[in-house]
């Protein structure tokens, strides 16, 4: 793990997007909540948050960081397609930049899982950081 005492805390902020596509009837079900395992939104949120909480145990060499904020829009793009964006924001030495990452794929999983009887073939991707502020680096915007 990279050595980062020596770092200021600082404030950063990190968002990701994450996209799904399917047959325009899975979406028509999923805007409708009729789906037999419930309101997926809801679920895939929670998902994307408890990912955002847990980066470090799933991703080698990632710092544990005190997040101070995680939140999932989840945006249905008729005819065919879902967006899932991912704000993480912390006060710390490195970045969160994974935590978004990690929040939006662990988001967009859930909701493949909670389709895939109405639809097999959905596709995810492409997952990407969009932005990120805060840090020696400075700020990044695709």
């Amino acid at each position: 793990m990279v050595d980062v005492s020596a770092k200021s805390e600082t404030a950063r902020q990190a968002l990701a997007q994450g996209w799904l596509s399917m047959q325009p009837e899975t979406l028509q079900r999923f805007r409708e909540g009729s789906l037999d395992k419930g309101d997926a939104a809801a679920v895939a949120r929670v998902a994307g948050i408890a990912a955002a909480k847990k980066t470090s145990d799933l991703i080698p060499l990632c710092h544990p960081l005190r997040l101070s904020g995680v939140s999932l829009d989840i945006l249905p793009h008729p005819p065919d397609r879902i967006e899932v964006l991912a704000t993480v924001r912390c006060t710390e030495r490195t970045g969160v930049e994974m935590e978004a990452l990690t929040s939006v794929s662990v988001a967009c999983l859930t909701l493949y899982d909670m389709l895939k009887s109405l639809d097999k073939g959905i596709v995810i991707g492409p997952i990407q950081l969009l932005e990120k502020t805060g840090g020696k680096s400075g700020d990044y915007k695709r």
